[in-house]
């Protein structure tokens, strides 16, 4: 059983990290929050994992720690940002506000951003928006990656290019947070550190041929991972790759058609509140009606019951919150140099 910790003690251990880096005090605590999120949730390569390097690029100035995005657009319900390369999670999270504050009055409103440092996990978000009755769609791209390779190619193009949303039912939210690549590139990193081989022949080595060897990622030229959908449906996941582009870059007038400027994302967030549609009462009723159904629905083979998406990172964050999180062995080995080097004391295990 590897070790937990309360979610606080994360958080404030984070927090700490991230203001002792050089951010400034709202910008450290809602990236501290995000990445603790997404471990509370399950996502052990999208939380705290990422904080190493995110301090990395905070101490050589590759993110950008103090400061506002920069206003290109401004319009009722249409807003365009430049990140400047601040912490992608308090960008975002501002974002996130800044719709739904507009989108009481508008009915939907979204927010664009170009050149945001990387925003860890989307799902980690969903709850900002359910928690106020609305609904979140958002999506993510790195153009600085180019690693999945588009459907019946065999070279890298774009990134995994996640595609989230949330929603509230009667019963709790549906929260989705789905890659256009069939596995996640923290995924293949961590099993190539770790010398293991994917679940599954998720990769292209150098040939185009389909493997289970993350170290073709790293191979010369690198060997790309499938678009969702693998070999025999890999285009449905390379249209939606497309889609999360023209969402993001598209929307945002920059991506992979600039130069790169390193590890970084494009964002496209938008907030519906369903009272200016049809109201409330009736998109709970739809939404609770056919999650009902679902979970009604006779498991198959191999399945005790069918699971929402987002089911079982949301009862894991209910269960973590009670009784600690458990973080993925690497993670506090990687944090304590940062801890030594910035005289911040790691947090104790439960």
């Amino acid at each position: 059983m590897n070790p937990r910790y309360s979610a606080k003690s994360l958080t404030e251990f984070a927090a700490r990290l991230l203001l002792a880096a050089g951010l400034d005090r709202e910008k450290a605590e809602i990236t501290a929050d995000i990445l603790v999120e997404g471990d509370l949730m399950g996502h052990t390569t999208h939380g705290l994992h990422l904080l190493a390097a995110y301090l990395n690029d905070a101490a050589t100035g590759k993110m950008t720690k103090t400061g506002e995005p920069r206003t290109i657009a401004d319009f009722p319900a249409a807003l365009t940002w430049d990140g400047n390369r601040l912490p992608g999670p308090w960008l975002t999270v501002k974002a996130i506000e800044r719709a739904a504050e507009r989108a009481k009055t508008q009915g939907a409103a979204s927010v664009a951003i170009r050149r945001s440092h990387h925003i860890a996990c989307l799902a980690a978000y969903g709850k900002l928006a359910v928690d106020q009755g609305m609904m979140l769609v958002m999506a993510c791209s790195d153009p600085g990656v180019a690693a999945v390779a588009p459907h019946g190619g065999r070279e890298g193009a774009y990134s995994p290019n996640p595609i989230a949303a949330a929603w509230p039912t009667d019963h709790g939210p549906v929260i989705l947070d789905i890659s256009q690549s069939i596995v996640a590139q923290g995924s293949v990193r961590r099993a190539h550190a770790e010398k293991k081989r994917l679940a599954g022949k998720w990769m292209l080595d150098s040939a185009g041929e389909p493997t289970d060897d993350p170290a073709v990622m790293f191979d010369e030229p690198p060997g790309p991972m499938l678009p969702t959908g693998g070999v025999d449906h890999g285009h449905k996941g390379f249209a939606l790759a497309l889609l999360v582009e023209a969402l993001t870059g598209g929307l945002a007038g920059h991506g992979r058609a600039d130069p790169t400027e390193g590890w970084s994302a494009t964002v496209f967030v938008q907030i519906l509140n369903p009272a200016l549609f049809a109201g409330r009462d009736d998109f709970v009723r739809q939404t609770s009606w056919i999650a009902d159904k679902s979970r009604r629905t006779k498991p198959r083979p191999g399945f005790d019951a069918v699971r929402l998406p987002g089911e079982r990172g949301l009862r894991r964050r209910d269960e973590q919150l009670k009784g600690g999180v458990e973080l993925y062995p690497s993670i506090m080995p990687s944090l304590k140099p940062w801890a030594e080097k910035l005289g911040i004391p790691a947090p104790s295990a439960l």
